[in-house]
């Protein structure tokens, strides 16, 4: 996804309903992250979360997503109580649609799993900003920024 592109119509899994991408409205920041209640996707979302307040004061709202079931999601978001929202993409449409469902490698072995990558659009819906291959340290409060820089 390059930046001017819109909000897809991607529909993934929210809280057992399955909605849109771009009926999230807009501004609209969408994070992908590989699995739930692992380290750094833990760390991210509480990150996210305790940003929660800044970004809705900001107007901005913020979606994880992972092709973790709803399920998995709701144990994840009771265990660390996040006060982000999150999305189901077990289907990987969305994935697919952002370009982050990628070749990686640990340990030698090749696999494809998602690249951690985050998309800010403006309230238009239009695509603002995109962060690639994320370090989790400060990315949150990086985030917010370039929010309330729209």
């Amino acid at each position: 996804m390059d930046e001017g592109s819109k909000i897809p119509e991607i529909p993934v899994t929210i809280d057992d309903a399955v909605v849109s991408l771009a009926s999230l409205g807009a501004p609209l920041v969408v994070y992908f992250y590989p699995k739930d209640d692992t380290a750094g996707c833990t760390t991210e979302a509480k990150d996210f979360s305790a940003l929660s307040d800044a970004f809705a004061a900001a107007g901005v709202t913020v979606i994880g997503v992972s092709k973790d079931t709803a399920a998995s999601h709701a144990k994840f978001t009771a265990k660390h109580g996040l006060a982000v929202r999150l999305a189901s993409d077990v289907e990987g449409a969305a994935c697919e649609a952002f370009g982050v469902w990628v070749e990686k490698a640990m340990y030698g072995r090749k696999y494809m799993g998602i690249e951690r990558a985050t998309f800010l659009f403006d309230a238009d819906g239009t695509l603002a900003k995109a962060w690639r291959k994320v370090h989790v340290a400060g990315h949150a409060e990086a985030v917010l920024a370039a929010a309330k820089a729209l």
